[in-house]
């Protein structure tokens, strides 16, 4: 019998290594530096985890029985495929919601420390909650899509912390992620503070959809991203906008929601 001969395997380009190797040491001189702390109360950590034992059991996770449309969590399992009060009397024109966390102190803070503190790398650990809040939508999707700023918004804040997290999402899941198919072409004001009704008129008409947009988003299952669901009119002007334009279905996937009640 003849020897059987090894696969020759492919080699490794010098350039790719040294790159590699560079990151590597560039990362280990950032812990020397910056050693990984808690992204909720900063206390050091022996290790790249995300949250301290401690803040890790005060955020308030969304787990089934929820609502399946709004995902509403339920103190008690009412069995399969019941819907929340709010649901029944007003449906959303998404498909479904599903959010990582209730919006308390804790998730707050997290949402805060991207949005308005820069914390960018935050960005993957809460997009690896939102992948598995997702029950399986991002994997049946098409694309991701990001809840759009305003371009003169997106000037003074740098960037979109929405978009940061479809990113994240898409790299995780391996899914396309389309940013410029949604544009914001009103510029409205901050949502925080106003009820529902004025938040609703306040992004009534704000969303459309790029020529390209329509190509691109016609027929698909779309996962739409945002960082935070209080009443929901911003993800409801965004899907209306996305389903004129032909999307099939839309789950909306936050980091945090609010429960119905005072915001």
């Amino acid at each position: 019998m003849g020897e059987i001969e090894a696969e020759a395997l492919p080699a490794v380009p010098f350039r790719q290594v040294l790159s590699r190797r560079l990151r590597g040491l560039a990362g280990a001189g950032l812990d020397l530096i910056y050693p990984p702390a808690c992204a909720g109360c900063g206390v050091l950590l022996g290790s790249k985890a995300t949250l301290c034992p401690q803040c890790w059991s005060r955020l308030s996770f969304i787990e089934r029985p929820y609502c399946e449309v709004l995902g509403t969590p339920f103190s008690y399992d009412l069995g399969p495929g019941i819907l929340s009060p709010d649901a029944i009397a007003n449906p959303p024109p998404f498909d479904r919601l599903r959010s990582v966390a209730l919006y308390d102190d804790l998730a707050r803070g997290l949402v805060h420390a991207l949005k308005y503190s820069d914390r960018t790398e935050l960005a993957p650990m809460m997009a690896g909650w939102m992948l598995r809040a997702g029950d399986g939508t991002v994997q049946a999707a098409d694309v991701i899509v990001p809840v759009p700023l305003h371009r003169l918004r997106l000037l003074w804040r740098k960037f979109n912390q929405s978009a940061e997290l479809a990113r994240a999402i898409g790299a995780l899941a391996a899914k396309p992620v389309l940013i410029d198919t949604v544009r914001r072409t009103k510029r409205t004001r901050r949502q925080i503070g106003l009820g529902p009704r004025a938040r609703e008129d306040n992004v009534r008409g704000a969303f459309s959809i790029t020529p390209k947009g329509r190509e691109a988003l016609f027929g698909k299952r779309v996962i739409l991203v945002d960082d935070v669901y209080t009443t929901g009119a911003t993800v409801a002007a965004v899907t209306r906008a996305l389903k004129q334009a032909g999307v099939l279905d839309v789950t909306v996937l936050t980091f945090a929601r609010a429960l119905p009640g005072p915001i």
